[in-house]
């Protein structure tokens, strides 16, 4: 499974970054390099069927990739890990960390689960029928014993900004809310304030 991984000798914490739908890891290099200038080491992880490597994304097969780069950056780093989830990659880091807990969790733009998102956009389909898979984040969310920042755009057109607030409701986390950003605004990769909240997840 290729991803990159930008270590930083002496970090105080090392980031998995969780991409959402669109890209790939070169995408987030502004985010890589924003966060290692912060002393964070960071891992770009790519899922199976992203990037170049082989396979066909899902649910279950997500879930392994996200354990793969964990006990890759477990074992590397040295340091505590801060799961950072964008989107679908809020659902991925979230249902990482009920088994495997970070010392913190940050999700950009999550959902409540894959079908209230569908259900938005395509009203006149059952879509909690026709889903394979569901990424529950609001219900896993409330199982996490880390500490959790929710960073949304009020302006979301893919996730509605209400979906972000009851995943930050179930988790009793803090919330950052952009003014008039959209789901891809160029501004989230590499926000100051959206590296702020990285970068000070951990004291």
């Amino acid at each position: 499974m290729a991803s990159w991984y930008f270590p930083v000798a002496g970090a105080k914490a090392a980031v998995l970054v969780a991409p959402g739908n669109a890209g790939n890891r070169s995408f987030r290099a502004p985010l890589a390099r924003a966060l290692t200038a912060r002393g964070l080491s960071v891992l770009l992880l790519d899922y199976r069927g992203y990037g170049g490597n082989p396979g066909e994304p899902s649910e279950d097969g997500l879930a392994l990739d996200v354990r793969a780069a964990q006990d890759f950056l477990a074992r590397e780093a040295g340091t505590p890990l801060i799961y950072f989830g964008e989107s679908l990659g809020s659902a991925v880091v979230t249902e990482l960390a009920t088994e495997r807990p970070p010392s913190a969790l940050v999700l950009r733009s999550p959902f409540v689960d894959l079908a209230s998102v569908g259900q938005r956009h395509y009203p006149f389909l059952p879509v909690r029928w026709l889903l394979r898979d569901e990424f529950p984040t609001k219900d896993a969310v409330a199982r996490v014993k880390a500490p959790v920042t929710v960073v949304f755009g009020a302006e979301d057109s893919i996730v509605p900004a209400e979906q972000s607030r009851e995943v930050a409701r179930a988790a009793g986390a803090r919330t950052i809310e952009t003014p008039g950003a959209d789901h891809n605004d160029p501004v989230f990769s590499d926000w100051p304030e959206l590296i702020d909240a990285i970068a000070g997840a951990i004291r």
